[in-house]
């Protein structure tokens, strides 16, 4: 088994702990409103959010996938950190065993830089290519520019 990773970072015009709190710490609750036809829940399957905690993403009618498990490894509140381990979900991962995302929200000229890693442990005797994984490196875009759009746009949530 080998280890493919990938590094992005995006920047943002929002504070670092407004985002780390609607992205990681209140996404259960945040994120469902704002893509209400991609995302129908974030539920916590085992835990309440610390690290060991299991969170269920629940897709929406339209999309390709039904739904994902992620364990979340680490859990850095103060420097909004945050390492979790896609653990299971209904597609079948014919090329990886599981993906490991690291994820940091660094303050940067008053809004913030979101630094992603993402490790793909590929199966034995498979090989993984940019084009597998550009399809989640853009709803990852995606996801992050519609967050960083609502908090603009609603300054109370995640305050």
């Amino acid at each position: 088994m080998g280890v493919v990773t990938y590094s992005q970072d995006f920047t943002s015009t929002v504070a670092p702990s407004r985002m780390f709190k609607a992205l990681v710490l209140d996404s259960h609750n945040v994120i469902p409103k704002i893509v209400p036809g991609g995302i129908k829940n974030i539920e916590f399957i085992e835990g309440n959010g610390g690290v060991g905690s299991i969170k269920q993403t629940n897709f929406g009618e339209s999309s390709h996938i039904k739904y994902t498990k992620h364990k979340i490894d680490a859990l850095n509140v103060d420097n909004f950190y945050c390492k979790y381990t896609l653990i299971e979900s209904d597609i079948k991962f014919d090329k990886i065993d599981c993906v490991v995302y690291e994820v940091k929200f660094v303050a940067a000229g008053g809004g913030c830089v979101c630094k992603m890693t993402s490790e793909y442990h590929v199966k034995e005797g498979c090989e993984l290519k940019e084009d597998d994984i550009k399809q989640g490196k853009d709803r990852a875009v995606g996801l992050y520019k519609a967050v960083e759009e609502y908090l603009v746009a609603n300054p109370d949530v995640c305050a």
